[in-house]
């Protein structure tokens, strides 16, 4: 993302992770102040910062999570056996995941999870023992389900984060070519 000022912005951007999504037509982003500052030029700093608000372009881009698994980290609001919310971590690529379920390992019935906000998941459908998740995860206009089959411990915690043994690498296909759409650079 980048601001459209350039007196007060540079043009080079910030990279920012996006974690939730709004339902209407409108884009707002809420940053913190370290990535709003981070889109002043040098020593503009503390001026965009009294702004509040700023336009600003941004573009999709991959996350890159060097040697790190996809991970699920359980919410303190979970509470065995009646309920599971967990935030999924370090989904990389360029890819938004569309659903979650969640099964006993070594089982084929799967439950389904919910979107709760964000990246976190929720079931009060809590299966017992060791827990295995599938995810569908889209790539612009492609879909594909990822199996991560051994997660949870019998034993899971609230506030503990699991590795999940899976990566997700998938960069989004462009629905135009460069003719058709322009660069698709900035928005």
């Amino acid at each position: 993302m980048r601001c459209k000022n350039p007196t007060l912005c540079s043009g080079r951007g910030t990279r920012v992770i996006l974690t939730d999504l709004n339902h209407s037509n409108q884009t707002d982003f809420v940053i913190s102040s370290r990535a709003f500052m981070a889109l002043s030029n040098q020593g503009k700093g503390q001026d965009i910062l009294k702004l509040g608000v700023v336009d600003v372009e941004y573009k999709r881009v991959p996350c890159e999570y060097k040697n790190q698994n996809l991970a699920v980290r359980v919410e303190e609001s979970s509470q065995k056996p009646n309920y599971l919310a967990v935030k999924v971590l370090y989904q990389g690529g360029q890819t938004e995941m569309v659903a979650m379920d969640v099964a006993q390992v070594g089982s084929s019935n799967w439950g389904y999870m919910s979107r709760n906000y964000g990246a976190v998941w929720d079931t009060s459908r809590v299966p017992n023992g060791a827990l295995q998740f599938r995810f569908v995860v889209t790539s612009g206009y492609d879909g594909k389900w990822i199996w991560a089959k051994n997660v949870l411990p019998a034993d899971w915690k609230p506030g503990m984060i699991y590795n999940s043994g899976v990566q997700i690498t998938d960069i989004a296909k462009e629905g135009c070519s460069e003719s058709e759409c322009g660069d698709g650079s900035w928005k």
